[in-house]
């Protein structure tokens, strides 16, 4: 490990993997520059908007043998969100990249690249290019700049620095084309991860990441409306796009000063079966509902998203469509062939037919989204199904993403809200009690035609009570010779 002193305030300054040429000074947050016999500030990184995600300098895990520590990050915000790009640095002295956006995570290192690449427009969502590991689907294309960073990194990067990146997903792998240098991208692969997966250690606790989540120098408290006014409620550091309940006005809270997207009009309160804000306990997870927003297809048909997250899971949706509910989660492994131009995909060797296909849109959105959503946004969708578990590929101009739905009962998301049973159906009382009335009738009448038997008690009581025998025993005494 080399360590230098801060050319801006003298601290300490380590450099723990030979491949770091830059590293961030934890004090004054100089970008200290590793030269051969020297150092030399370049200037001064922003400080990084501490998020929800438990990672950290420091943590450490293992992909398949190989045992690495994450020793620095970048942090990169486009035009719908932001992610973190984490380095590491292995135990055998190789590097590589943990991608972090919303609890889904990847591991990439360097590859070579092949004679055949996409040019960075050529790109298209959707669009499928063999990179060396198959046909692979692309998953998006972005342009995003570097907004924070900490400890080391490979190469030089500043506040505004520019990515153009193209992610590509096939099953479970994953790539990513980087054309941040040029025309000609650096190409990066691996797979999807957990961090249960990996085995991670020395993560943030639930405590310090409730503590610190959302505050960079600058970072606005409590944030209140710079439209209306009013108080929201969210989650900052991880759900940043937030959506006034009140005027409809779209924030970015990601910033030290929250920015008005776009204005919006002061809507009718929307009715809502799971309120903003509410708690749900799932499992051994506490969850909260963040957001929620109401869509439509074509025909008209409508259907309310409600977003939940916990510290230690990942986000998922909640849909209520009637009086049917349904849990659907993002997909880390895509189904083959991964493109939804298909009738049928396959996931774990189990085939799923296209049943539908139709465009969807937002009418209505409020509280917190870990992605920029307004009312008029528009995707296609198609959904695929087998049993009751159905999957679901939903793509813009930007971006494809494929989840995964399975039913959840009504009586089962009440239990989780700890919501009251719903009121009877009007007459369904009624309809009881004339139906506890009708039963006691007829016994009656058959007490009173029993009468006569009982008081003559004889021959036809005695077949009476062997008709009534015959009829009640049970079918599976009577055997056949």
């Amino acid at each position: 490990m080399l360590s230098v002193s801060c050319p801006s305030c003298g601290a300490p300054v380590a450099f723990r993997s030979h491949a770091s040429v830059m590293a961030v000074c934890e004090y004054c947050r100089a970008t200290v520059h590793k030269d051969a016999g020297a150092v030399r500030q370049l200037g001064k990184l922003s400080e990084v908007l501490e998020d929800y995600s438990p990672i950290q300098i420091g943590t450490a895990g293992k992909v398949g043998a190989r045992s690495f520590t994450v020793i620095g990050r970048i942090q990169l915000r486009y035009a719908a969100g932001m992610w973190n790009e984490w380095y590491l640095m292995y135990e055998d002295g190789g590097s590589g990249w943990l991608g972090d956006f919303s609890g889904q995570f990847t591991v990439t290192a360097q590859r070579p690249l092949p004679d055949k690449f996409p040019p960075f427009e050529m790109a298209r969502v959707g669009a499928q290019f063999d990179l060396g590991f198959g046909l692979a689907v692309v998953s998006d294309r972005r342009e995003a700049q570097c907004v924070g960073g900490q400890g080391e990194l490979p190469f030089d990067v500043g506040d505004g620095w520019s990515a153009r990146v193209v992610d590509l997903r096939r099953g479970p792998s994953f790539a990513t084309l980087d054309y941040s240098d040029g025309d000609k991208p650096l190409l990066y692969t691996g797979v999807a991860v957990t961090l249960e997966s990996m085995g991670c250690q020395l993560l943030r606790d639930d405590e310090a990441i409730k503590a610190s989540a959302g505050r960079y120098r600058g970072k606005v408290g409590a944030l209140q409306c710079p439209s209306c006014g009013t108080a929201i409620a969210y989650l900052p550091g991880m759900a940043d796009k937030l959506v006034c309940q009140a005027c409809a006005t779209r924030i970015d809270a990601s910033t030290p000063q929250a920015e008005v997207l776009a204005a919006g009009e002061r809507n009718d309160k929307v009715p809502l079966t799971l309120p903003l804000g509410a708690q749900a306990k799932i499992g051994n997870q506490d969850y909260h509902l963040i957001g929620a927003m109401k869509r439509t297809d074509d025909e008209g048909e409508t259907w309310t998203e409600y977003l939940l997250y916990a510290t230690r899971g990942t986000f998922f949706w909640l849909v209520e469509a009637g009086d049917q509910w349904w849990r659907s989660e993002v997909m880390d492994e895509w189904p083959e062939p991964g493109t939804p131009a298909v009738p049928h995909v396959s996931l774990h060797n189990i085939r799923y037919e296209r049943t539908l296909d139709y465009e969807a849109r937002v009418t209505w959105a409020a509280g917190a989204f870990n992605w920029k959503v307004a009312a008029g946004d528009r995707a296609r969708v198609r959904e695929f199904e087998r049993g009751m578990a159905s999957l679901a590929a939903e793509n813009t101009q930007d971006e494809l993403s494929w989840s995964r739905s399975t039913p959840v009962a009504a009586d089962q998301v009440r239990a989780w809200f700890k919501l009251p049973a719903p009121p009877a159906a009007k007459g369904a009382g009624l309809s009881a009690s004339l139906g506890e009335l009708q039963w006691r009738f007829l016994l009656w009448i058959l007490g009173l035609n029993a009468v006569p038997l009982i008081v003559n008690f004889g021959e036809t009581m005695i077949w009476l009570l062997a008709a009534l025998f015959a009829l009640f025993i049970p079918p599976n005494i009577v055997k056949k010779d």
